[in-house]
Parts: structure tokens; sequence; C-alpha cells
């Protein structure tokens, strides 16, 4: 069960990306963040960023057009 859910679908690149930085900026080390974006571009820009970060990818799965990707929230 994750701690809070992101919805961005509808919103194109690079704001998935930015609303996934700020709402991870707000949360504590060891939360869940679940997002679910609609822009084929998250499907490489939140890995990548979170390959750079503190922050764990946990899942990420697509499905019909919409991307889902679960982040454990770093120190």
């Amino acid at each position: 069960m994750v701690d809070r859910t992101l919805d961005a679908s509808g919103l194109r690149c690079p704001m998935p990306l930015l609303k996934t930085k700020l709402e991870l900026n707000g949360m504590s080390p060891g939360e869940e963040l679940e997002v679910i974006a609609t822009d084929s571009g998250s499907a490489r820009d939140i890995p990548a960023f979170l390959a750079l970060s503190s922050h764990t990818l946990v899942s990420s799965a697509e499905a019909d057009g919409e991307y889902r990707f679960v982040i454990k929230c770093g120190g």
C-alpha cells in the first residue's frame, strides 16, 4: 500500500516529472509514492531522474497508454 498517489494523467512533459519531484520533496524517507502518467516521456524521464537521486523505483508498469510508478522516498 502506497502512502500517496500523484495523478499526472493528461499532463505533458516535463510536468509529470516536476510534480513527482515536488511530491517527493514533501515526503519522509521510506514513504512510497504512486505516480500515474499518460505522457510517454514519463517512461524515460522518471526512471532516469530516480537513478540520479536517493529515491528508489519499486515498480513500473504500462498498460493502455497509462504509466504507473511506485517510488520509495530516499533520505
